[in-house]
């Protein structure tokens, strides 16, 4: 059972309901059919927080955290072999570092990446990536 792997943009895609809002929702209806595994960075899930503050206040982050644990998005924590990994991406200058996470991740659990950020084509090689719409 393949896991699927959410970068910042794929989740704030569904949570602003921006391109590619529709593709996430329906990932997340196949993981959740098929009991594949749901991931996300702790960076990335920090970077998701900060930035629904940021642009919607306390309430929509309040909907947002209340959003991931009833689509039972697990939030894994970076450990060491996580964060040796993401350094990999981010000293090859190719990645920003909330990015190199979430390749990171994708890459160790040998899981699919969602993103509509094109920054990660410098990974295509490496990670099955899956593009939403910008």
């Amino acid at each position: 059972m393949k896991a699927v792997v959410f970068d910042t943009s794929a989740l704030l895609a569904l949570l602003f309901d921006e391109p590619g809002a529709e593709t996430v929702e329906a990932l997340m209806h196949r993981a959740s059919e098929k009991e594949q595994p749901m991931l996300m960075s702790a960076v990335n899930w920090a970077e998701t927080c900060y930035r629904v503050e940021q642009k919607r206040g306390p309430e929509a982050l309040a909907r947002a955290k209340e959003f991931a644990t009833t689509a039972t998005i697990m939030v894994v924590p970076a450990d060491r072999e996580l964060a040796e990994l993401a350094a990999s991406y981010r000293a090859a200058d190719t990645l920003a570092l909330a990015d190199a996470f979430a390749a990171a991740l994708a890459k160790n659990r040998k899981a699919e990446l969602v993103t509509a950020d094109r920054e990660f084509k410098s990974v295509e090689g490496e990670i099955k990536v899956i593009w939403l719409a910008r």
